[in-house]
């Protein structure tokens, strides 16, 4: 039996929830759904998501166990990866060379500002 439904938060460690905030409102323009203190985290739950999306993401405090700067494998889609790629770029954001291979959606990756590895793909 299926119990589940949908995707609906993945987690992303942050080492300065405010700073993670900012980029992800600000930079990349997603919308805050929550924001709010949970000491049992030393820290706030905060959710962004892009407009409109299912899935959100979760800035939860970096732990030893569960630390910042990782390849979060998280893939967000765009109508224009090459828009994209020089909208980050101009906004100083880390980020590869855009990918373009025959027969694949174009893609690049970039940094959040803890380092965290996220990928966008035109599709």
């Amino acid at each position: 039996m299926n119990h589940f439904t949908a995707v609906s938060t993945v987690a992303v460690p942050v080492t300065d929830q405010d700073r993670a905030l900012a980029f992800y409102v600000e930079t990349l323009g997603f919308d805050l759904h929550m924001d709010a203190p949970v000491p049992q985290l030393n820290g706030r739950w905060i959710v962004v998501a892009p407009p409109g999306a299912a899935t959100a993401l979760a800035l939860i405090p970096a732990t030893a166990e569960v630390p910042a700067g990782t390849d979060t494998g998280i893939r967000f889609a765009t109508s224009d990866a090459a828009a994209a790629h020089a909208d980050l770029n101009a906004q100083g954001v880390s980020t590869s060379d855009l990918i373009s291979w025959p027969g694949v959606p174009p893609m690049l990756n970039f940094r959040d500002p803890d380092g965290n590895v996220l990928y966008a793909f035109e599709g």
